[in-house]
């Protein structure tokens, strides 16, 4: 890979302002007004960082690209550490309305409403920490990071996950995927309990199930749906409801 440029010379702008948060401020012809802008010593030019006023919500990070011109935004919620949005554009004062959003709490569709460029990632928030609405949240995303794939088997693990969140007793567990195998648990993030088989969509159209990580031991199968039912066979009996890591 050739050595990035100095980021100076990709953002010049940046680089006379001194760091990334100074020049999100001027971007933002004073719409971020007192928001507290932030960027780190040991790269100030490549990252920023905006808090929100609402508790459940961790800081917008807001990186450089070292490559190219362009910058990428990643809002979490707190307790799990997963994203709620994210996003790229080469629009600073775009990034700078979405920073003002996160900041105000406003909500996820109205961040996007904010700035266009702004991707929801199908989770939703969950103050309360109710792990069924965890649980769902985390259906919800992993259908959306599915169907937002580009890869070329992005068909098959679509099928994979829509067939699994098609059984309810493997919806009513906690999804979680590892290399892009799909995994279950009882408990939330950020400690997971995994539970179950292995679920996993080959490059060759097969589905594999296994008793361990990926090896498909428990066989290979033509359709997800095949695949899915074994799995749901292979469950352990008297499971309860999902509860938050312990």
């Amino acid at each position: 890979m050739p050595t990035p440029p100095d980021p100076s010379v990709l953002y010049p702008e940046v680089a006379a302002c001194g760091s990334l948060a100074a020049a999100l401020r001027v971007a933002s012809a004073d719409r971020l007004g007192a928001v507290p802008v932030t960027s780190p010593d040991f790269a100030p030019l490549l990252h920023a960082a905006v808090p929100s006023t609402l508790a459940h919500r961790g800081p917008l990070e807001i990186s450089a690209w070292s490559h190219e011109r362009r910058w990428s935004i990643r809002g979490t919620d707190l307790f799990q550490g997963l994203p709620l949005v994210d996003g790229l554009t080469d629009d600073l004062a775009e990034v700078a309305r979405a920073a003002r959003a996160w900041h105000d709490g406003a909500a996820l569709e109205n961040i996007r409403r904010a700035a266009p460029f702004v991707h929801l990632t199908g989770r939703f928030e969950v103050p309360d920490h109710d792990a069924a609405r965890l649980t769902e949240s985390e259906w919800l995303g992993m259908r959306q990071e599915a169907a937002d794939l580009e890869y070329d088997w992005q068909e098959p693990y679509q099928a994979l996950i829509e067939a699994a969140y098609a059984e309810p007793a493997l919806r009513a567990l906690y999804p979680f995927t590892s290399h892009w195998a799909l995994r279950f648990s009882t408990t939330t993030r950020p400690e997971l309990t995994p539970v179950g088989p292995c679920l996993a969509a080959g490059s060759d159209g097969t589905y594999g199930l296994g008793r361990g990580f990926i090896t498909p031991d428990l066989g290979l199968f033509t359709t997800a749906r095949e695949a899915v039912a074994l799995a749901v066979h292979h469950l352990p009996p008297g499971l309860g409801p999902i509860t938050l890591d312990s």
